[in-house]
């Protein structure tokens, strides 16, 4: 496994921990489809289709800013962990809008459980982004130095490990709040 094992316990626990979380979702969804349904209606399918191309390309930058790392291909590796940065910008950017838009049209965390939900599934999830576009910034700034020596790549590949989890977490989201039916 690339990077370090503790990465991998974390990123393994909080997989665990969005499971409960999607359980609950399932669980409460299912004592009340016609609600949950109908709340998903409302939901703009575009802008999190949008993210979902946003957060797989982020993932495909990172992936390659590893390979680049790998090859000592120092500029590379910074344009891609600065790529995979900028879609994750766009992520929040694109979250900003639809909050915005779901609360001028009354839809609030209090609306009914749905929401409850929604905003506290997408809401932990930008609260990842947030904290993944940090580790982007100190890889980036780690790869900025040009030393790609085993102990370097190594960082690189811990630092990274977290971004495509944030990504495999948004599409579970994604297709809990906007897809299932």
């Amino acid at each position: 496994m690339p990077g370090e094992a503790g990465v991998w316990v974390f990123v393994i626990g909080d997989m665990l921990i969005f499971a409960l979380l999607f359980a609950v979702f399932v669980f409460y969804r299912a004592q009340d489809v016609p609600l949950f349904t109908a709340s998903q209606t409302t939901l703009n399918q575009a802008c999190g289709a949008f993210n979902t191309l946003l957060m797989l390309t982020s993932s495909w930058f990172v992936a390659h800013a590893i390979h680049a790392a790998r090859a000592g291909l120092g500029k590379w590796v910074t344009r891609f962990f600065a790529l995979a940065f900028i879609c994750g910008a766009a992520f929040i950017a694109v979250k900003y809008f639809e909050y915005g838009a779901k609360l001028r049209a009354g839809y609030t965390i209090t609306t009914n459980d749905f929401y409850m939900y929604y905003y506290l599934l997408t809401g932990i999830h930008l609260i990842h982004v947030a904290i993944g576009m940090g580790v982007l910034s100190f890889v980036w700034t780690t790869a900025r130095a040009g030393v790609f020596d085993e102990r370097t790549v190594n960082v690189l590949e811990s630092g990274a490990t977290f971004w495509p989890m944030v990504d495999v977490l948004w599409i579970v989201v994604f297709a809990l709040l906007y897809l299932m039916r």
